[in-house]
């Protein structure tokens, strides 16, 4: 099959090395000294768990003109990036479409490539179950069974057969979930407020294993924020997430306290940008729902201290 992975940071990366390795022409979308790596090296990522190092040879674009055709795109990047994208994929005469990534604007971004293309489009969301770090010329992926959910906001996905096919000699999962924006939304409640910590202790894990407070903090920062979904009437999607973490305290704060301590914590990256659009988001959110947060707020108070002191 004809893919273009948009996007080459970890996760893009990591896709295109799948689908690669799953026997399809695939074409990968980058730019600048990120583009030139991947012309001169292909694909190289160190598998974390694994122990290992890989290499895949791609084709290497620079552009997305509108009349190139893919049977499918995938574009993989943070979610204040997808803003500059969606022209560009509304022109393009390709049909099927999977954004992956944070993302708490699905219906909008549909909205806008829908109403802005020339032909018809499917588009789907998703997000990988996995992350990493880059490492000067090559990427450290770390996997988590290799993994995406997937979902359309219209119910069915229309291209499903086309993922199947896609990945059918991969070792890679798709999970289709029927709330995909409800999902979305839910995975952010526990993202922020662990990367809202992260850059407070300035990437100091070990430090940050050993603060009691900021650990309970977190915890309940994450109970507001589903407290938060339920009054705008979103579904908790998965449930167990937030049964546990409301139920089982003492256990998530043991989880916690160990996770931090573990080299793997180190190698899950993330960006003062990314988080603060998550974040505006999820303020418009609370302020519709008229729900108190003074666990987020206080996270959200010591992470822009660290991101103003510019340290």
């Amino acid at each position: 099959m004809k893919i273009l992975v948009y996007g080459a940071g970890v996760l893009g990366s990591y896709l295109a090395h799948v689908l690669v390795r799953g026997g399809n022409d695939v074409t990968v979308l980058a730019r600048g000294k990120r583009a030139e790596e991947l012309k001169r090296d292909g694909i190289v990522i160190r598998h974390y768990f694994q122990l290992k190092t890989t290499s895949d040879r791609v084709k290497v674009s620079q552009t997305l003109s509108p009349e190139e055709s893919y049977d499918l795109i995938f574009v993989v990047m943070k979610f204040t990036d997808f803003p500059a994208v969606l022209p560009v994929l509304a022109e393009n005469r390709s049909s099927n479409i999977v954004l992956v990534g944070n993302n708490t604007e699905a219906h909008q971004m549909q909205s806008y490539i829908k109403e802005h293309s020339r032909t018809d489009k499917n588009i789907a969301f998703g997000f990988q179950l996995s992350g990493g770090i880059r490492e000067k010329d090559r990427m450290v992926a770390v996997r988590a069974g290799g993994q995406m959910v997937l979902g359309s906001l219209d119910g069915v996905v229309p291209f499903l057969p086309l993922l199947d096919k896609a990945f059918k000699h991969t070792k890679y999962k798709i999970t289709v979930q029927e709330n995909m924006d409800a999902w979305l939304k839910n995975h952010v409640i526990p993202i922020v407020p662990l990367n809202f910590a992260a850059f407070a202790f300035k990437g100091n894990f070990k430090k940050l294993a050993r603060d009691k407070q900021t650990l309970q903090q977190i915890i309940g920062a994450m109970d507001e924020g589903f407290k938060v979904l339920e009054a705008l009437g979103y579904p908790l999607i998965p449930a167990a997430q937030a049964k546990w973490i409301r139920q089982h305290r003492t256990l998530v704060y043991w989880f916690l306290k160990v996770y931090h301590r573990l080299p793997v914590a180190q190698k899950i990256d993330g960006t003062v940008k990314e988080l603060e659009g998550l974040n505006l988001a999820f303020q418009g959110w609370k302020q519709r729902a008229n729900v108190s947060t003074p666990n987020w707020d206080g996270l959200e108070k010591n992470f822009r201290m660290q991101a103003e002191s510019g340290s």
